[in-house]
């Protein structure tokens, strides 16, 4: 994982990038965690702007990304982290946090 800073912690989860088999390929994205009450998963806000060309304006808006939580990374309500995309995890999971930003 040359782009991100590993985790200090270890874990035994499958599923995570550092010490599981999970590859990494496709969108970065930056979001804020809204939810973590699921067990291992986390619902991250993204904000990003859209523009529309017939008004030559921006909108703000904003997606909630159902992300894998690896125990190793233990991201919490409040927290800034990276999402990476990834292979399916599950009918809506297709993302992985890969750090906390600080």
């Amino acid at each position: 994982m040359g782009r991100f800073k590993p985790p200090e912690n270890e874990c035994d989860d499958p599923r995570c990038p550092f010490h599981g088999h999970l590859k990494i390929r496709g969108k970065v994205l930056e979001g804020v965690v809204v939810s973590d009450k699921m067990s291992k998963t986390v619902i991250v806000k993204v904000e990003y702007l859209k523009y529309y060309p017939k008004y030559e304006r921006y909108a703000r808006m904003h997606s909630r990304i159902p992300a894998h939580n690896p125990p190793c990374i233990n991201a919490k309500v409040g927290d800034r982290v990276r999402i990476a995309e990834c292979r399916p995890l599950s009918k809506t999971k297709a993302f992985v946090v890969v750090e906390k930003v600080e």
